[in-house]
């Protein structure tokens, strides 16, 4: 008998199952393009049973890599997709992948990308390259299995059941999926959205400041569908209402198609299905604003490659219901991103709105006529950049990220910063503002084998290599590609040796894992040099004097966080992008608790794209000192001082970029007091 058992059950039951589904099948919108689906409702039920000792479901990279591994273990293996293409993104948009360092990428991962190269590869040849892998085993494949059902037994998952009828039962199960859809019907806890920065003491995890972080607004443009008069409401997905910073929500980063363009012999951009203008507005009046629309267009076309990422590809606001969304809904979802950014792209190239010279530019792009030859050019695979996230006993946050918390069970490392697209568009001043973009570098920090791991009285053979166990934030740090297909072959291991062992996933002998996980090639702590964006800065608390940080000062303006170069203090600092001169003021307030002669010392990292002439006054009493500073140049600790002034009870220290020439830094302000018999210190070159 094979190792995979098939069943299948009578011709009768067949016919009456596939009679109710065809009574059943959900009204779906009309593709945004010729063949451009996500959800493909089966014809007809026909009732069909397979045993394995491993079900993985979801074949993105992560499912693949799980299921090449299981078989490498010896372990019988069904590995069920959703849709008809293998890889996830991976092979639907992705032409170079981030996070795939080899210090930091081992085992099946650092196998696919020897396959296929690391940059620039074509999207076929990726889901080549994870079908090569699975010809070499006995993995037993099926797509379209769109999952219908969970069969538990206590804490145990005995089968899953798809919607046309397949049942899948098996020892051990892996949730694969981007959304974590089978973790969600097998009754384990998740959570959706940003956690408040309370719930694990973080201070990157909930509502930003609008306005602030990468990727914003260059120019004021009007949010109203009548410019000038709020009367008329709101352009599409603009809100005005975004929430206290700090605090948790429901909104998710922004999806896009990770589209795939050329300029060589390419298909034209088609008029998408359901083309509605108003979703452009905003696009136009950007156009007619004056700003530069820093263009960036590549073979793998990201949100930012536009208008600096202020307004694109991204559909920001448009997947809130996305994660817990039934079939046909996310299919309503998935079209209206598809019918929006395809649109996108026939605006650019077609509106009169947009300068003749920037649609000759657009037009000499376009889809290739040898990749996603059945979707007319678009890949398949919208990318679900965030979903549901399971809650388990240990939670990956940014403490892991940044290396104050360190897990002694790892089973593979996360690299890339930790990071979030915008999650909203809302109203600062009356003007439309982006919210939600983090940009925070690491070095590389273990993931917790835990954190695969459901809450034991919820689920015992169930591990969650993708939807993992994290907060938001960490999250945007850990969902890399390489990394979850590193997560997905450990979650592998693991399962395989559950199942020889016969215990719960919670209870499984880390070392003997750890030893596996090391022989197959997994890499499971860094030792290289730290990276320059993920270096700590100096704390702030351990400075002599009084300090003051970005992160305590009265920020105005579309400033952008960041943790780039050094030296610095704390965490980060913010810039002004080297744009909207004359709004970014940082504003730095100190109680004296003894009034007398202070040396007032400026922190800022140095780089050459910096500002020469950066204002600063410095406030004391009635009086103000004016002085602009030289950006490009910084001390050996990052402090310049700016001289000694007598202060009573308060000082503020202000920044600004107005009339600068290049990028403004606001990092920290120090305050150290002086004897009034001490020699002055020679202060930094100021012009006054």
């Amino acid at each position: 008998m094979n190792r995979t058992t098939v069943l299948f059950l009578s011709v009768c039951f067949s016919g009456l199952f596939g009679a109710l589904t065809s009574a059943q099948t959900p009204k779906l919108p009309e593709p945004a393009v010729p063949g451009l689906r996500y959800y493909y409702p089966p014809e007809k039920v026909e009732p069909e049973l397979l045993e394995a000792d491993v079900c993985v479901y979801g074949g993105t990279c992560a499912g693949v890599a799980a299921a090449v591994q299981a078989d490498r273990m010896g372990k019988s293996v069904v590995l069920l997709e959703f849709g008809k293409h293998l890889g996830g993104l991976s092979s639907g948009g992705l032409s170079h992948t981030d996070g795939g360092d080899p210090a930091v990428c081992g085992g099946i991962a650092r196998e696919f990308y020897n396959i296929i190269g690391q940059r620039n590869f074509r999207p076929s040849r990726a889901e080549a390259g994870f079908e090569q892998l699975l010809t070499k085993t006995r993995v037993e494949v099926r797509k379209l299995a769109h999952l219908d059902r969970v069969t538990k037994s206590g804490a145990r998952i005995v089968s899953i059941t798809m919607e046309n009828g397949l049942e899948v039962r098996a020892r051990q199960f892996i949730d694969a999926t981007y959304e974590g859809d089978l973790l969600a019907r097998a009754g384990v806890s998740w959570h959706a959205g940003r956690e408040a920065n309370s719930v694990y003491g973080e201070t990157y995890n909930g509502i930003r400041k609008p306005g602030t972080g990468g990727h914003n607004w260059p120019a004021r443009v009007d949010p109203y569908r009548v410019a000038g008069d709020p009367d008329s409401g709101l352009l599409p997905r603009i809100n005005d209402d975004p929430g206290t910073p700090g605090d948790g929500d429901s909104r998710i980063q922004a999806f896009c198609f990770r589209m795939w363009l050329t300029k060589d012999d390419p298909l034209p951009f088609s008029k998408p299905a359901v083309y509605d203008p108003e979703q452009y507005e905003v696009l136009a009046r950007l156009f007619e604003s004056g700003a530069d629309p820093r263009i960036g267009w590549s073979l793998d076309t990201n949100n930012h490659h536009l208008f600096a990422g202020a307004y694109f590809i991204d559909f920001v606001g448009g997947n809130y219901e996305w994660p817990d969304a039934s079939w046909a809904k996310r299919e309503q979802i998935y079209q209206a991103h598809a019918n929006y950014q395809i649109g996108v792209m026939w605006f650019l190239t077609h509106s009169d709105r947009v300068p003749e010279r920037y649609r000759d530019q657009f037009r000499q792009w376009g889809l290739p006529r040898d990749e996603y030859v059945d979707t007319s050019g678009w890949t398949h695979q919208l990318y679900i950049r965030e979903g549901r996230r399971m809650v388990g006993d240990y939670v990956m946050t940014q403490h892991n990220c940044q290396g104050r918390e360190v897990p002694a069970d790892s089973i593979g490392l996360a690299s890339y910063n930790m990071d979030s697209h915008h999650c909203q568009m809302t109203i600062v001043d009356g003007a439309v503002r982006n919210e939600g973009n983090v940009e925070i570098g690491v070095n590389p920090y273990p993931i917790s084998y835990r954190a695969l791991t459901p809450k034991r009285a919820e689920c015992t053979n169930l591990l969650v290599p993708v939807a993992l166990s994290s907060s938001h934030i960490a999250f945007g740090s850990i969902r890399m590609e390489p990394v979850f297909m590193l997560l997905g072959q450990s979650a592998a291991t693991a399962s395989a040796q559950a199942i020889d062992a016969g215990v719960a996933v919670q209870d499984l002998d880390y070392d003997q894992l750890r030893e596996r996980l090391l022989s197959d090639g997994q890499i499971l702590e860094y030792s290289g040099p730290p990276r320059r964006g993920g270096q700590a800065g100096l704390d702030p608390k351990q400075l002599p004097g009084l300090v003051v940080d970005n992160d305590a000062a009265k920020l105005t303006g579309p400033w952008s966080l960041n943790n780039v170069t050094h030296p610095r203090v704390g965490d980060t600092y913010v810039h002004d992008g080297n744009a909207e001169k004359g709004k970014c003021v940082a504003a730095y307030t100190f109680k004296i608790p003894q009034p007398g002669r202070y040396e007032v010392r400026v922190s800022w990292p140095p780089n050459p794209n910096r500002a020469t002439n950066v204002p600063i006054v410095i406030r004391f009493g009635r009086q103000q000192k004016q002085l602009s500073v030289n950006q490009k140049e910084s001390g050996k600790d990052g402090f310049n001082s700016l001289g000694v002034y007598l202060f009573g009870g308060e000082a503020v220290v202000e920044i600004s970029n107005r009339d600068t020439d290049g990028y403004v830094i606001a990092d920290a302000v120090q305050l150290i007091p002086v004897p009034d018999d001490a020699p002055a210190r020679k202060p930094v070159k100021t012009a006054e």
